[in-house]
């Protein structure tokens, strides 16, 4: 283990995993137990001497059979939550599980065990108390913004009618803009309720476009942003609007990274990408995702101690960032029954975020033209 500090005051790893509050057992190849802390000891209602040399199989009944099998590969990490288990003879119980192998130690893994209601209650708050105050934000962030928006596009409007017809369209981009702003506004009012509003169908090289004007009008100083669509793909089931939000952020994102290169450059992509699919638990359907949107930049790439979390809320590598800009990403994704990945071409130079949407299922009807669409 490597922490900062001085070393020489640092209690030994041993001593830290004894005093963890989850349980914490080490498994050796075979799935051996071969330690535990105390916290695993009382979970499982035996003492380490009894514990030590068993099969875990023998202790731990795992509700999902699936995760012994899958703990068979001892490379494998494994993160579940509430499921369900049998410990030793004692009742049932549900529990939060993550296994991970050890580093540097073929065949061995490590695997820890919470109780789910240990985790709540840490403080005086019902969770209707709870769920208020987090409801009251979005209600103060729509009164504070909303009216200097309602200013803004007034003065856009009157702007508007003083240009000239050449200029016009930039007063209408930001009357068009603040619009958009405070339709999301209202759906942040919204984002706690779990029933979510139907996608409808939407153009995806139009929505494309579009954001595309709104992160050019901010400027690009000197990144060149290219596109490489396909033209026959179909209609989208999504939400116009937070499409347009999630491509506007990872394109303004894409050119913040590239702009260290010497050459920046962003690129937009459009593909059809088959053998993709969404598990649709509520209503017990496969949900085909063909559809893929790619926003990739030539910047340095992600740090890799942000890497595996960069999805995550107040999670960032940025300097003054707040890490809520891709968590509202994937949130919106998801809304679109959509989902969001990231890698990084080490050869080519290149970070790349895929988003996969669905086909929209409707009745053929008049489309716009694709040469309309991409002049």
């Amino acid at each position: 283990m490597i922490f900062g500090g001085d070393r020489d005051d640092l209690p030994d790893g041993l001593r830290q995993i004894a005093s963890l509050p989850q349980a914490v057992v080490l498994l050796r190849p075979g799935l051996k137990i071969a330690s535990v802390n105390a916290a695993a000891e009382q979970m499982l209602g035996q003492g380490a001497r009894r514990l030590i040399g068993k099969a875990l199989g023998a202790v731990v009944e795992f509700g999902e059979p699936r995760i012994l099998t899958m703990m068979a590969d001892s490379e494998v990490q494994i993160s579940a939550r509430d499921i369900a288990v049998k410990l030793g003879k004692a009742d049932a119980a549900r529990v939060n599980l993550a296994i991970a192998p050890v580093i540097g130690n073929a065949g061995w893994q490590i695997m820890t065990m919470t109780v789910p209601t240990e985790l709540e209650g840490l403080e005086e708050i019902s969770p209707e108390a709870s769920e208020n105050m987090v409801l009251r934000a979005p209600e103060i962030l729509a009164h504070e913004i909303k009216n200097p928006l309602a200013g803004i596009r007034g003065a856009a409007q009157l702007l508007s009618r003083k240009l000239k017809a050449k200029d016009r369209a930039l007063a209408e981009l930001i009357a068009d803009e603040v619009d958009r702003i405070a339709g999301l506004i209202d759906q942040m009012q919204s984002l706690s309720r779990k029933t979510r509003e139907p996608g409808g169908v939407v153009n995806l090289h139009v929505a494309v476009r579009k954001a595309r004007a709104v992160v050019e009008a901010s400027g690009l100083d000197g990144v060149v942003l290219t596109e490489e669509f396909d033209p026959s793909l179909p209609d989208i089931r999504a939400s116009n609007e937070m499409l347009m939000q999630v491509l506007i952020n990872l394109m303004t994102n894409a050119i913040e990274a590239s702009r260290s290169n010497e050459a920046p450059a962003v690129r937009l992509r459009t593909r059809f990408a088959s053998g993709i699919a969404l598990l649709d638990r509520a209503r017990g359907l496969s949900v085909p995702l063909p559809i893929e949107i790619t926003v990739a930049d030539n910047g340095p790439g992600i740090d890799p101690a942000v890497r595996d979390h960069l999805f995550e809320p107040f999670v960032t590598s940025k300097k003054h960032g707040q890490g809520l800009g891709l968590a509202l990403v994937r949130k919106l994704v998801r809304d679109m029954d959509g989902r969001i990945s990231h890698d990084r071409d080490e050869r080519g130079g290149w970070t790349n975020f895929r988003i996969h949407l669905p086909v929209a299922q409707t009745a053929d009807e008049p489309k716009p033209k694709i040469e309309e669409i991409l002049t």
